[in-house]
């Protein structure tokens, strides 16, 4: 099993609700919490020297999209 698998069956995907990435719209669905106050501490963290900036970028770019494809997979050549 690739680590790509195990990012998969995790069971977060990037929200349907999506504005940018869809990272807030895919904690607010997992969690059951509201999209706007997710988006709001997200906004908040990036007031945080770099440290919102590059946690969000790395999750963006490891969390798969609603079809499971991941983007850092894609990346590589790897194909789902």
């Amino acid at each position: 099993m690739s680590l790509f698998d195990s990012i998969r069956k995790a069971g977060y995907r990037r929200g349907p609700q999506r504005v940018f990435g869809g990272i807030a719209g895919g904690l607010a669905s997992r969690f059951g919490w509201n999209v706007w106050l997710v988006r709001l501490l997200i906004l908040v963290s990036f007031l945080l020297p770099v440290l919102g900036w590059v946690a969000y970028v790395v999750v963006w770019v490891v969390t798969p999209w609603q079809d499971g494809s991941i983007p850092v997979e894609r990346l590589f050549g790897r194909r789902r």
